[in-house]
């Protein structure tokens, strides 16, 4: 306990130092500001919660630009959703800078700028929705980014049928080489030639020299080290990967002594899956509500076992990955991932490991109440084995006798003894007390 309290303070005490974004140098104040904003890599809620840090950053240092250099094949259409609603709101004039590519979800957030400028190796386009396991979504789905595309496309005065032919394969634009059953996708002259494009450059200071900032202070933002961690740990991939090792951890702790790697390496998983969710915006009050009222459950239980503790905690912490998730439909799948190798592994374990060891000697009932280890129901008197007395009443086979000044009931191995004859106690069971006749005073036995 005192170690996962240690790792719980680490990661608090850390918490500050992750987010922490270097200071830039002192910017001229008779320089013109132009903040540049990566996105790259997956669309998702990571990369939301990294676009509006970066947004407000800019209009609390009254940024004259935004410039957002495009390199995405897409992602995640809720967070696309969220990342326009970001850009629509803005009061600093933006621009999409496709370095690479900006396809799907990419050329949406594009669309969402007052300017694009493509890189002479840019693309964009190719933006039908699929489901996570690359089929078409259905109809309505389908229907409701293509009416965001077409919007985005409206906003600043660019020709729709084009964003429409990036989401919608029915329609024939096979001069662009998008014929029925292709989504459109632009070359960087292709374009300009629509007018989607404000030119086509090389690099980022051509673009700056479009919009004639070649002078200007230049700041650009880069994820913390806490948003990379939240970027990768809510990952679609990731999320049943660290709640397997986290499960699988702990059932392994379960079976070794002390609290070592198994135990760590299970705790820290779930510290980063909540911490992930938490950075990126998914794990909420609730969430933490949830998973603190379930640690309080199982640390109760482990004090006063009795079931009820544990099964509300476990369930506590259950619901907490829950909400965590943004699909919560892909986060139950996770967890059942994740609780199947536990159970397949917890059973292995049960089965083939010696359950004296690690945390299951104390969850497993293993005490018998033999005489050995001094269980008695009465008064054991073993000294009196060997000792000599006299009958003092007629043993049938039960009387009692004399040893020394102590008077004892007894019983004779089966035989009648005679009252006042010598008697030797031989056995001694609870208060059971037998005793053998005496033929000579010599005899042992």
């Amino acid at each position: 306990m005192k170690r996962i309290v240690y790792l719980v303070v680490i990661f608090a005490l850390s918490f500050i130092w992750l987010n922490q974004q270097p200071i830039d140098a002192e910017n001229d104040p008779s320089a013109p500001l132009v903040y540049i904003v990566p996105v790259e890599e997956e669309v998702e809620r990571g990369l939301a919660a990294f676009m509006d840090r970066s947004i407000q950053e800019a209009e609390e240092n009254f940024a004259d630009h935004i410039i957002f250099e495009v390199d995405t094949p897409g992602g995640r259409v809720d967070s696309a959703n969220e990342i326009a609603g970001l850009l629509s709101a803005v009061n600093v004039p933006t621009t999409a800078y496709v370095k690479s590519q900006a396809l799907s979800a990419g050329s949406y957030i594009s669309l969402m700028a007052d300017d694009i400028y493509m890189n002479t190796n840019g693309t964009m386009g190719a933006s039908g929705v699929v489901t996570g396991d690359g089929s078409a979504a259905d109809s309505k789905a389908q229907s409701a980014w293509v009416s965001a595309m077409v919007a985005a496309a409206e906003r600043n005065d660019r020709d729709p049928i084009y964003a429409r032919a990036m989401a919608d394969d029915t329609i024939d634009l096979s001069e662009y080489n998008a014929g029925p059953g292709e989504f459109l996708t632009l070359s960087p002259n292709q374009a300009y030639e629509v007018g989607y494009a404000e030119g086509v450059v090389n690099s980022r200071d051509e673009v700056l020299e479009h919009l004639g900032y070649e002078n200007a202070h230049v700041v650009e933002t880069q994820p913390t080290l806490s948003e990379n961690i939240a970027r990768f740990v809510t990952s679609p991939i990731v999320i049943p990967i660290l709640l397997s090792i986290a499960s699988i951890g702990l059932i392994v702790e379960l079976y070794s002594p002390g609290f070592g790697i198994p135990g760590i390496m299970g705790v820290s998983s779930l510290i980063l899956f909540f911490y992930g969710h938490l950075i990126a915006g998914f794990a909420g009050h609730e969430a933490m509500i949830l998973l603190l009222t379930g640690l309080v459950l199982i640390i109760l239980e482990i004090f006063f076992p009795s079931g009820v503790f544990g099964i509300i905690g476990g369930g506590a912490i259950l619901g907490a990955m829950l909400v965590s998730g943004a699909d919560m439909g892909h986060m139950a799948l996770s967890i059942g991932i994740s609780l199947l190798l536990a159970f397949v592994l917890a059973f292995f374990l049960f089965k083939k490991l010696d359950t004296n060891r690690g945390l299951f000697k104390y969850l497993v009932l293993k005490d018998q109440t033999s005489n050995e280890l001094g269980y008695v129901s009465n008064e054991n008197r073993r000294e009196l084995v060997g000792m000599e007395g006299q009958a003092l009443t007629f043993l049938r086979p039960s009387g009692t006798a004399l040893f020394g000044d102590e008077r004892l009931d007894v019983v004779s191995e089966g035989g009648f003894i005679d009252r006042n004859h010598p008697v030797k106690v031989v056995k001694v069971e609870g208060s059971r007390i037998v005793v053998r006749e005496l033929i000579n005073k010599e005899e042992e036995n």
